[in-house]
């Protein structure tokens, strides 16, 4: 869908690409929901699972970082994957303000056996683009998305 938007022509090409990777995003995050490889998780729960499965024990703020949601969004999920037992929170002996979040033995075996299947949708979903186009799209999201991180809008 291009943008109707009149403006100069640089501006309805970024709207536009803006629009294009929004919709691309949504529609693969879509797929994805759909294929049920999240299992009983939410997006943001698997999200906060397989981070903690992948780098181990991390600060809250670490996790909200790591997946660019605020502390809020963060506590509210990690509240609720420890009211299942997937997750525990420990506050830091050296300093009580920080807390640790880290997987349960039964919150490691729910998100190892739910990574093969949500890979391999991933991976189908991704076929659409050659080894090179997914390697490029994923250098220019890189530098997007750190270039966005370091600049403030006007």
């Amino acid at each position: 869908m291009p943008s109707h938007y009149q403006g100069s022509e640089e501006e309805v090409l970024a709207l536009t690409t803006y629009i294009k990777l929004l919709r691309a995003a949504e529609s693969v995050g879509s797929q994805l929901l759909q294929s049920g490889t999240f299992g009983c998780l939410t997006p943001s729960q698997f999200a906060v699972m397989e981070a903690l499965y992948h780098l181990g024990t991390l600060r809250l703020g670490e996790v909200s970082t790591k997946l660019l949601k605020s502390n809020s969004n963060i506590t509210l999920v990690i509240d609720n994957l420890e009211k299942q037992g997937w997750v525990r929170r420990q506050r830091d002996q050296d300093d009580r303000r920080t807390v640790h979040v880290s997987l349960t033995e039964t919150g490691k075996a729910l998100i190892q056996g739910l990574l093969p299947e949500h890979v391999t949708a991933i991976r189908e979903m991704m076929k659409v683009l050659t080894p090179e186009e997914q390697a490029t799209l994923g250098e220019i999201c890189r530098r997007l998305g750190k270039a966005s991180a370091s600049q403030s809008i006007k």
